[in-house]
């Protein structure tokens, strides 16, 4: 009985202890498997990725067919064109499927303050340039002052050419592009992170239920 109430008032201190230095005490272990996303989160979450990779690829071949004057060049503009329209949708859909009905789950335990927050700042921007990059490449096409193509639809000319406004959209357009391009690559690095380092379940909170 004595050993049993020394064994126990050292548990305390220890605890005691941990609480001063600033620890947390979780009575859940901390890898603790968390619910998933809802399944039409996860689905045009995916959707997106894809969409988002086809962005990226059909400029990335636009630039090349302009450098060598392929007859494409239009071709892939009118695709890029409308893979952004498509993602402006999404992601409007999904900001309102988040706002309303979406099932997400908490951060993990592990996670500081400072991680949450750098998180959540992160998102907000995917979610901004998302949103932004389609309608600063749509005002670049409007201020063309020409007929455009999109969906496979001729859109005739609906404002007059203004080359400083389109040079202007044109440039957000470009930086918004690296910008995306760096924080997308940041955002897959770090979930491959957590899933082959760390070995949580932050990715797998984003698969298939």
């Amino acid at each position: 009985m004595q050993t049993d109430s020394l064994l126990k008032q050292s548990s305390e201190r220890g605890v005691d202890l941990a609480s001063l230095r600033g620890g947390t005490f979780h009575h859940a272990p901390i890898n603790a498997r968390r619910a998933h996303f809802d399944s039409v989160t996860i689905a045009v979450h995916w959707v997106t990725v894809v969409v988002v990779l086809a962005l990226f690829a059909t400029a990335w071949l636009h630039a090349l067919a302009e450098e060598r004057h392929s007859n494409l060049t239009p071709l892939l503009l009118q695709i890029h064109r409308s893979l952004g329209v498509t993602v402006w949708a999404v992601t409007a859909l999904r900001l309102a499927w988040r706002l309303t009905s979406a099932s997400l789950p908490p951060f993990p335990p592990q996670m500081t303050a400072l991680q949450r927050a750098t998180v959540k700042l992160s998102e907000y921007a995917l979610y901004a340039l998302l949103l932004g990059q389609p309608v600063t490449g749509m005002l670049t096409t409007l201020f063309g002052g020409r007929p455009f193509a999109l969906f496979g639809w001729q859109v005739p000319q609906l404002i007059a050419r203004h080359d400083v406004l389109r040079d202007m959209f044109h440039s957000w357009h470009e930086v918004g592009a690296w910008t995306f391009a760096i924080l997308v690559l940041g955002h897959a690095g770090t979930a491959l992170f957590h899933h082959f380092v760390l070995r949580d379940d932050v990715l797998e909170c984003m698969l298939r239920r």
